[in-house]
């Protein structure tokens, strides 16, 4: 009797948080009208601005953009607004986690150290509020990822407007990812004061484990194996051109030792993520045509003799010495600090970058990084209608404020809980000031 209560009050328990976490709005409807955007400053994505611009798209492509361009089906007056391609995050949880303190919602990552045939596309949340707290600051792609271990698994890039991880699936399995090991491990706090950190003493064992996998992985990969291995069945495409491998790592040495690795193993397609100390080497990354996902600029400096700006100046240099360069947000709250990605793309563009270039990190840049460039990424005829109207600058907080947006043409909501949650309480307080 006892076990049938405990049961019913967790169904009933599990049942009210399901309902509490249902979105504000479903996602919109397919695009069956024409839609043309007027008067707008039009910011393409590849560094082009074209002012009094009319964009036009119809079945959730751009036909149409210029200064003279004739509006047709409805028409949104824009003027004296921006319109941006919608901004692109890279290497994300969203989706993965919906409160960080309640397990049986954190699905971002799988036990074992090399799990690259765990797939975060069928445990992404397509209805979770943080998800669609997003969309309000022009953030309308992701690329979800998984995290822990040294092989973490396969991301998939999502559109964040759907019923389900079936329909917001806008490329699947498109990267694997690795944490690199890491030079330098932290050592306990304790009763005599602060904590430090020592060499990691296990490094190259770590880096031959992961040697060892991918060599192991190649060779199975090459051959016609008569027993299935699940493990290295998923890194097939990294061999094969069709995925990339994103790896995590900061300092010179690791980065170095990455790109040795996969030029031996001939993996083409290689991202570094975070890449603190990437401008030391950039020449070497420009050789192997590695891009660079630079991590969010408000930091601290990777080490004490370093600029203490170098965070906030990453980006320009590797981009002034010729690296592809987008900007990526993992670390402490990841998800919800994702809707600052355009903030951090204007941080870049106040120490060292063209503000267009800067708007390309999250547009462009990510969009080659993640290969959806011929669809995604500008505003271009023939690609996907993924943008939004901005009332201002969409780099600065204070003129970010989106009026319209779309997505494959698509007319989404940009409400949010969290925007029920303050109009909820502004008129409680308004309403005491009378």
């Amino acid at each position: 009797m006892k076990k049938i209560f405990y049961s019913t009050l967790f169904a009933f328990g599990l049942f009210g948080y399901q309902a509490e976490a249902q979105p504000s709005d479903p996602p919109a409807k397919t695009q069956t009208e024409t839609i043309s955007i007027t008067g707008a400053t039009a910011h393409i994505g590849n560094g082009t601005v074209i002012p009094n611009a009319t964009i036009v798209f119809e079945n959730g492509k751009i036909t149409q953009i210029g200064a003279n361009v004739a509006p047709t089906g409805k028409v949104i007056d824009a003027k004296g607004k921006h319109v941006y391609p919608g901004f692109i995050s890279a290497n994300s949880t969203l989706g993965l986690v919906e409160i960080d303190a309640v397990r049986a919602t954190d699905d971002e990552a799988e036990i074992g150290l090399i799990t690259p045939n765990v797939r975060s596309m069928i445990a992404y949340n397509a209805e979770s509020r943080v998800v669609e707290s997003m969309r309000p600051n022009g953030v309308l792609i992701a690329q979800v990822a998984p995290r822990g271990g040294l092989i973490t698994g396969t991301s998939s890039i999502m559109q964040l407007d759907a019923w389900n991880w079936e329909d917001a699936a806008y490329k699947k399995d498109d990267a694997i990812h690795a944490n690199w090991p890491a030079l330098f491990r932290r050592t306990r706090f304790g009763f005599g004061g602060g904590g430090g950190s020592e060499p990691n003493k296990e490094y190259d064992n770590q880096v031959a484990k992961l040697k060892e996998f991918l060599t192991q992985a190649k060779a199975y990969n090459a051959g016609k194996p008569e027993v299935e291995n699940l493990l290295f069945k998923a890194t097939k495409g990294l061999f094969e051109g069709t995925q990339s491998l994103f790896v995590n790592a900061d300092y010179e040495k690791q980065i170095v030792d990455a790109i040795q690795l996969t030029k031996e193993l001939g993996i083409a397609k290689v991202v570094i993520i975070g890449g603190r100390e990437s401008y030391k080497i950039a020449d070497l990354l420009k050789a192997n045509n590695v891009a660079v996902l630079v991590s969010r600029p408000h930091a601290l400096p990777a080490s004490e003799e370093e600029d203490v700006y170098m965070p906030y100046k990453l980006a320009g240099i590797l981009v002034h010495q010729g690296l592809l360069v987008g900007i990526e947000n993992s670390g402490q709250m990841e998800r919800m600090n994702t809707r600052n990605l355009p903030f951090y793309a204007g941080t870049f563009a106040a120490y060292g970058l063209e503000k267009e270039e800067a708007v390309k990190l999250i547009t462009l840049n990510n969009a080659k990084i993640l290969g959806i460039d011929q669809t995604l990424g500008t505003l271009e005829v023939g690609k996907d209608a993924t943008l939004f109207v901005s009332e201002g600058d969409a780099l600065d907080m204070r003129t970010n404020k989106i009026s319209h947006g779309f997505i494959q043409g698509r007319d989404i909501s940009l409400n949010s809980y969290q925007k029920d949650l303050y109009l909820r309480y502004k008129e409680k307080y308004e309403s005491q000031k009378k």
